[in-house]
Parts: C-alpha cells; sequence; structure tokens
C-alpha cells in the first residue's frame, strides 16, 4: 500500500478508538502541538468529538468482536478493561495501527475509497499473476504424451519399427 494512505487525517476517524489506544496515547506534547497545527482546532475538536462518541457507542452497544471493551471507572471515565493488550511501544502501537487500516483497505471497508475505480481499471491489474495463470491453465488442458522413437515412410503414416519409449516414465531407476 502507498505509504501516503496511513498519513491521512480521515483515517484517524476511521476507527477513532483504535488509534487512540495505538497511536494517540504515545505522542509528546510537541507531536500533539504539531498535530493542532496540522489540523487546525476545528480538526482537532472533530477527531475529539468522534472519538468520545465511539467511547460512548462503544460503552452502550459492546461489540464481543472488538478487539477492545469500553467500561466506565470510579471517576465516570471510560476507560479499555483489558490492560494486558496496550501496546508497549509508540513503534509496536504504530506497526499496530498501520496493520489494522491495511487490513481494514483490503477488506473493502473505507467508505472513502472507490474500489470500482480500481477494479475495473486494467493498468492496476498484476499482469505477471495473469501470465502464470493461463501459462498453468495451458499446462492443466495439455494431455501427457510420451516420445517414441520410430521411423515413419514417406507417405506420412507412422509406422511402429521397434518401439522404444524415451523420457520420464514414473519409474525411478537406481
Amino acid at each position: 500500500m502507498h505509504p501516503e494512505y496511513f498519513d491521512s487525517h480521515s483515517l484517524e476517524l476511521a476507527d477513532p478508538l483504535a488509534y487512540d489506544r495505538l497511536i494517540r496515547q504515545f505522542q509528546t506534547n510537541s507531536e500533539r502541538d504539531a498535530e493542532v497545527r496540522r489540523k487546525g482546532c476545528s480538526g482537532v475538536l472533530e477527531a475529539d468529538l468522534w472519538r468520545s462518541e465511539a467511547k460512548i457507542e462503544a460503552l452502550n452497544k459492546p461489540d464481543h468482536g472488538a478487539e477492545w471493551r469500553y467500561r466506565r471507572d470510579e471517576q465516570g471515565q471510560i476507560v479499555t478493561e483489558e490492560k494486558d493488550d496496550v501496546p508497549i511501544s509508540k513503534a509496536e502501537g504504530a506497526q499496530r495501527w498501520k496493520k489494522e487500516m491495511e487490513l481494514r483497505f483490503l477488506r473493502g471497508d473505507d467508505e472513502d475509497f472507490d474500489y470500482g475505480e480500481v477494479d475495473g481499471n486494467e493498468a492496476y491489474d498484476d499482469h505477471r499473476t495473469r501470465e502464470r495463470e493461463e501459462e498453468e491453465s495451458w499446462f492443466d488442458e495439455e494431455e501427457p504424451q510420451w516420445a517414441v522413437k520410430g521411423k515413419f515412410a514417406d507417405d506420412g503414416k507412422t509406422r511402429d519399427y521397434s518401439l522404444h519409449l524415451v523420457g520420464q516414465t514414473g519409474v525411478q531407476d537406481f
């Protein structure tokens, strides 16, 4: 996948809870300040709203297939239940985020991407794979034959004079 895909601000909004868990918690103050300058105040507010709404929805409608579950702590904050599944480093979090977003894209779950445009364009097809599949199909359709030594008459008909099989016999000779 193209590296610019992972730099998109809208990708954070695709799964704000995973972004918060895998990326945002490892950001330094200077990185967050740079993010505010890049997104602008309205972009940061939008991401915060999406994240808050996603947490409330995850709390009200738990998805048992989700990677993380949420609950309210003693102070009323929404926190994740699984503490042992937290990435231990910024690099691990970024790697998991990239993998999650790549799988999301490959499943066809990116609503902002026009998959039809790519699927219908032959320029994006893998021509080597197609050629290999055509070649394999050709070999699969071909009937196995034996190479024989014989003499041919001038009239074009084959006459069997001392047939002798050559080539692969399927028997190992030792």
